[in-house]
């Protein structure tokens, strides 16, 4: 799995005011809206993917897709409401965001044994551990979004350690969401480097 959000040489002190303050108005409301009804359908293939794959060793390659889509719209959103990109975040499931990067390769098989060991205990050895260590950097993360606000109101940038510790925890969350939705077979790092 490959996500990566590129640091913008100047961020604009306006979008960051508006982003702050109306941004789940005018980008939470409308996106997570539409992704949330989407996501039905994102959960009832996932659902399905799982039985298929446990079964046939394949996860179906279209349901896949749509699954990668989903993922990179809602890290878009996020991307944008975390102020770690100007851009407003373009809707749909072929939409684009410059420097907000999601991919994950198709495999050819995956491991049956390992798709029910995910499906029947993923939450147990996978989502609690993970959970436990991503709640308490949450934390830190929302420490470090408010810092980072005044920074960037005043001198127009993000602090290189902090932008990447933002970064990092999306992609700790996002690793963590891919494995548990079977898209990426790999046990996630407890870290959020790429």
């Amino acid at each position: 799995m490959v996500f990566d959000v590129r640091m913008q040489e100047e961020y604009s002190r306006g979008k960051l005011l508006l982003r702050t303050f109306f941004g789940v108005l005018y980008i939470g409301v409308p996106h997570f809206f539409l992704l949330s009804i989407f996501g039905i359908a994102g959960s009832v293939l996932s659902f399905l993917g799982f039985w298929v794959t446990l079964f046939t060793g394949k996860y179906p390659e279209s349901w896949f897709t749509f699954q990668v889509q989903l993922f990179r719209w809602s890290l878009r959103a996020q991307a944008s409401l975390w102020n770690l990109r100007d851009e407003y975040p373009s809707f749909g499931l072929d939409g684009e965001m410059p420097g907000v990067t999601f991919d994950v390769p198709y495999p050819e098989r995956w491991n049956q044994g390992m798709v029910a060991l995910i499906g029947f205990l993923g939450w147990l050895y996978v989502a609690v551990p993970h959970l436990v260590c991503l709640f308490v950097r949450s934390i830190a993360q929302s420490f470090v979004s408010f810092i980072a606000f005044w920074i960037i109101l005043f001198t127009g940038k993000w602090p290189e350690r902090m932008f990447e510790f933002s970064v990092g925890t999306l992609r700790w969350s996002t690793r963590l969401n891919a494995h548990l939705s079977l898209l990426d077979m790999t046990y996630p790092p407890f870290s959020g480097r790429p």
